[in-house]
C-alpha cells in the first residue's frame, strides 16, 4: 500500500485534533474528488514498518483524539489487507483513542457477501474502528456546511457498539 500525506494536527476530518492517514488507491473517481491524485494505487509513499511507528508516535500525546484514514479509499480490497495489522496496533496501543475512516462505499456495499469491497478483513475492520463515512462525493450534492462530509448522501455512521452485520445498527452524527 502506499500513502499521499499524514497530518499530524488534522481537526477537518473527524472530532477534535487527530492524526490523518491519506491511503493511495480508489477506483470510484468521483466527479469533483477534492484529491484525484490519491485514485492512483502507487501514488505518494510506500506504507511501511517506519511509518507505522511515525503515525503510533504522532497518536501519542493526550490531546490528539485519534486517528482518521482517509484517501484514496482504506477500503479498496488491497487496502484493507494492508490497513488491518496497522489498526490492530492502533486500538491495542490507544485504545482511549478513536478511529475514524471514510470510504466511497457505502456501508451496504461493505456487509454484502459478493461485493468486490467485502473481503476477509472487512468485518474486522468494521469492529475495529468507531467512525464510519461512507457514500461517494456526489457533486450535485456537495454542500459546504456540512460536518466532516463533502455531499448530503454520505452518512456518518457510529459503529463504537460492536458493528452487528445482521442488524446493521447505525447511528448517525449530524
Amino acid at each position: 500500500m502506499y500513502f499521499g500525506a499524514i497530518k499530524n494536527c488534522d481537526i477537518a476530518n473527524g472530532t477534535g485534533v487527530r492524526v490523518s492517514l491519506f491511503v493511495s488507491g480508489c477506483r470510484n473517481h468521483c466527479a469533483g474528488c477534492f484529491q484525484p491524485e490519491t485514485w492512483d494505487f502507487k501514488y505518494g509513499k510506500p506504507f511501511t514498518e517506519e511509518t507505522v511507528q511515525y503515525i503510533l508516535d504522532l497518536l501519542e500525546p493526550d490531546y490528539i483524539n485519534g486517528l482518521t484514514v482517509l484517501g484514496g479509499d482504506p477500503f479498496e480490497p488491497e487496502n484493507q489487507r494492508a490497513l488491518l495489522p496497522f489498526l490492530e496496533q492502533v486500538r491495542e496501543q490507544y485504545p482511549q483513542k478513536d478511529i475514524w475512516m471514510y470510504t466511497g462505499y457505502t456501508l451496504e456495499k461493505l456487509t454484502t457477501p459478493g461485493e468486490r469491497v467485502c473481503i476477509e478483513e472487512t468485518q474486522q475492520i468494521l469492529e475495529i474502528i468507531d467512525i464510519l463515512v461512507d457514500g461517494p462525493f456526489i457533486q450535485d450534492k456537495k454542500n459546504i456546511r456540512l460536518k466532516f462530509r463533502g455531499s448530503e448522501n454520505q452518512r456518518i455512521i457510529e459503529l463504537k457498539d460492536k458493528f452487528d452485520l445482521t442488524i446493521l445498527k447505525k447511528r448517525t452524527i449530524t
